[in-house]
Formats: C-alpha cells, structure tokens, sequence
C-alpha cells in the first residue's frame, strides 16, 4: 500500500472514528440523564442496552458477509445476486424476530424475575429493538462493502442523536424509567434504520438476482459464530451481575462498563474501515490494511487505556458529572474495564482480517473460549456470597479479563503463529 493510500485509509478511518466519536459521545451523554432514574432502575437500563446486544448475535456475521460480498461485487450478475441476497435477508431476519420477540413475551415473567426488571414495558421495547438489530447489519454491511463510509458514519450518528434527544425528552423532562430508555433507544434504532434503507436503496433496486443459501449458510455461519463469540464475551458479564446482585448496587459495575464502552467507540471503527479492504484486495494491500488498523487501535486505545489507568475517576467524572459521588467507588474496577476492552477489540481487528480472508480454523477456538467465559462465570457465582460487592464486581471483571487475555492471544497465533503470516485462503490454497 503506497502512502498516498495510507493517508486515504486514515481519512477514512478519521471520518469512522469522528462518527462513532460523536456516536459514543451522545451515548455517554445518555447516561447522566439516564442516571437520574432510581438507582434500581438504572441498573435494568444498563442490563437491558447488553441485552439488546446479545439479541444481534444471529446477525454477528451479516454486516461482515454483506461486506464481503459487497465489495466484490464487480459484475451486473453479481450485483443483481447482491440485491436478491439483501431482499431475502430482510424477510428472513423478520421472520426470526418475530419468533425471538414472540418467545421473549411468553418468557417474559421468568426474564423480568431473572434480571429484576420491575416494568415488562421495559423488555418488550428491549425486544422491540431486536428487529432493528438484525435489520442494521444488513444494510451497514453494504455500505461498509461499497465503502461508502459517509452513509455508515451517518447511520451511527443519527443513533446516538436520536437516543439522547429522546432520553431527554422521555427521562429528564418526563420522570420516565428504564422502560422510556429503552423506547428512546428503539426510536433511535428505527431513524438509523430508515436512513441506512435510503442509502442503500440503488443496491436493493436491482432487477433479478439469485440468492443461494448453501454457499452464502457455508460463508455466515463461522463469521457469525465467531463475531458472535467476541460479542457474548462483551455483554454477557453484565447481564450475570444483574442477576446476583442486588438491583440497587449493580449500576456500580455498570459505571465500569460504560467506561469500556468509551475505549471501544475510539477504535473499533478502524476494524470497519479494514474488513472491506482485505475482502476484496489481495497480497501487499490487505496486510498494509491489517498493519494500519492494528498500529492505529493500539495507539487510540493505548492511550485511553493508559490515562484512565492512571486518573480512573476522571472518566466517571466526565460520564456522571451530575451525581459522579455516587458512582465514584466503581473507580477500582475502571483499570481492568479500560485494559480489557482493549484486548477485547485488538483480538477484534485480528478477528476479522482472518474471517475476511476466510480463514475459519479460528473459529471453534472462539467458541470455545466464549463457553469458556460461561463457564468461569458459573464456576465463581457460588464465591460471590458474602463479599463486599466492590470486590465480587472485581472478581467478575477479572473472570473478563481472563477472557480477553485467551481472545487475544489465540488470534495472534492463528495470523501469525501457525504459518508465519496472514496470508489469504486462495494464498493458502497455492502453498
């Protein structure tokens, strides 16, 4: 990669990170409003927002595939395969929500008991915002693919706009709930959703077309079960906490979380740049793509992790500067949040340079390692009695730790461990 292509990489990458920067920040200044709710409420707030995460799982691997195939659809037949690829995932993705939506509200008592949700408005919009979280990587994934980085920066920034203004609306000016924050949140989704429908409307408009689902199946399924293990690795420990701990205190580990969530909005945008590079370059350009990518995460991430480690009440001063007293004892555990998010989306970037060179043997490893994560959590539940909850939080986020550690450490392996070198599978298939 020369390095007039280096510096259109950062362009692109700058205008991703400003998105999702400005995305980050309206969805911190949610949560000094948000904090204003009863501390118990507050809690399910926190709780339900990784709830709505984990309901994208099934789509882990669409925006990726989409992508993929996107930017490699050169062709008129391949581009009218494209359309009918992206016809047929919308309908298929309603379809599955209708089923998660409809097993979420027959469940809904046993949910609400689990993780002390006193309002099932509350849960209904949480599985509300499950079509739009299945909907979204569809369409971003075509503009990721098109690398058309404008209408997928957009698409975030409009959700983070449209979050706060309503959250101010429905919880400062109206004393509303988790139930009116997760409304805010579902109204949000719905605007990004029809501007991401706009942006994508001359793809979706071609006539004819195909859609082949063994093939596409053989694609998605790794790329889903391995985005969707680094995902579950993300989200899962919050939900497990709302579920042993008192509601009231559980927003305490929640401050922690949303301060890794800060971390991850100023690099993971570089891995979105990356993926359709390397899906449709080859050789030279898509190990330079990894390069800049790797060295930019580590340097925008590095530093936050850094500044937070040494001054770990700033970023909860800054979040939570209407009431910061009360969630300044979460402080201890901002140095583990902040370091292992940074794992989490280094192992991120590694992750995807081998799903889009279509480098699968990772794959059950990631599984493997996200059970693992289930499993360290379930092995030390039965510690957690009887501890101050500072230090049970602690021990949960280490279990994190732990995990990240494995995540990263086994990508690094699989790009340069086993054969020297991130090379392509049509690369592999030569050697």
């Amino acid at each position: 990669m020369s390095a007039d292509s280096g510096k259109h990489f950062f362009k692109q990458a700058g205008w991703l990170v400003a998105a999702n920067l400005g995305c980050g920040l309206f969805m911190f200044a949610v949560h000094p409003i948000a904090a204003t709710m009863e501390a118990a409420e507050y809690g399910v707030f926190q709780t339900l927002l990784k709830l709505f995460i984990l309901l994208g799982i099934p789509a882990a691997g669409l925006q990726a595939v989409l992508a993929l195939q996107t930017a490699t659809a050169k062709e008129p037949v391949a581009q009218a395969d494209l359309a009918a690829t992206v016809r047929s995932l919308l309908w298929s993705m309603s379809a599955l929500w209708l089923v998660m939506f409809l097993a979420g509200w027959a469940a809904s008592d046993v949910i609400c008991e689990t993780l002390k949700i006193g309002n099932p408005k509350a849960l209904l919009a949480t599985l509300g915002l499950g079509l739009t979280t299945l909907w979204l990587p569809i369409l971003r994934g075509v503009l990721q693919g098109r690398q058309d980085f404008a209408g997928l920066g957009w698409t975030l920034v409009i959700d983070g706009i449209g979050r706060f203004g309503m959250v101010v609306v429905l919880v400062l000016l109206l004393g509303g709930q988790a139930a009116s924050g997760m409304s805010a949140s579902l109204f949000s989704q719905f605007v990004a959703v029809a501007l991401a429908w706009y942006a994508t409307r001359e793809v979706r408009a071609v006539p004819g077309g195909t859609f082949v689902w063994r093939p596409w199946l053989a694609r998605v399924v790794p790329l889903t079960l391995g985005l969707g293990a680094v995902i579950f690795i993300g989200a899962a420990d919050t939900l497990f906490v709302q579920s042993q701990f008192d509601r009231e205190l559980t927003r305490l580990y929640g401050a922690g979380v949303i301060v890794g969530f800060g971390l991850s909005q100023f690099t993971l945008p570089l891995a979105s740049v990356m993926f359709p590079k390397i899906a449709g370059g080859a050789g030279n350009g898509q190990d330079a793509a990894l390069r800049h990518t790797l060295l930019g995460t580590l340097a925008l991430g590095g530093a936050v992790a850094a500044v937070c480690s040494m001054k770990p009440t700033w970023p909860l001063r800054i979040v939570y500067f209407r009431n910061p007293d009360e969630l300044l004892p979460a402080a201890p555990l901002v140095p583990w949040f902040v370091w292992s998010i940074l794992g989490l989306v280094l192992a991120n970037v590694l992750v995807q340079n081998l799903l889009a060179r279509e480098r699968f043997a990772i794959v059950p490893w990631l599984v493997i390692i996200a059970a693992g994560f289930a499993g360290g959590l379930w092995w030390v539940q039965p510690k957690l009695t009887g501890l101050e909850p500072m230090v049970a939080f602690g021990l949960v986020v280490k279990v994190l730790a732990v995990a990240c550690v494995a995540l990263l450490g086994t990508a690094i392996f699989f790009t340069w461990g086993r054969d020297g070198g991130p090379k392509s599978k049509v690369q592999e298939s030569k050697a």
